[in-house]
């Protein structure tokens, strides 16, 4: 089954409200923000222990899981900040794709 931008976005909203109605996560502020740099950095500690650079076993499900966990927060942090993902990839990155006038 195809995946796109706007379902997995959906999704993740839904499974966080759910993870955060669980577990009485106040999600206001800058919560997103923080929680993005959270993974962001849980991601660097695999990627240096695959890469050799740290302590402890290279385990890359564990590498994929984060960032996994990135892109939800990346899609979290954008809900909440009213950040329309898809358009500012298509006027940022996918512009070059498009023949030159």
């Amino acid at each position: 089954m195809a995946m796109t931008l706007a379902g997995l976005k959906a999704d993740v909203l839904r499974i966080s409200d759910l993870y955060a109605a669980r577990h009485g996560i106040d999600r206001s502020g800058d919560w997103a923000l923080l929680k993005l740099q959270e993974e962001l950095g849980e991601l660097t500690a695999e990627h240096l222990r695959a890469d050799g650079r740290a302590r402890g076993a290279a385990d890359p499900e564990a590498l994929a899981d984060e960032a996994a966990d990135v892109l939800g927060m990346l899609l979290i942090y954008c809900d909440s900040a009213g950040v329309d993902l898809e358009q500012a990839m298509r006027r940022k990155w996918l512009r070059w794709l498009e023949p030159a006038a």
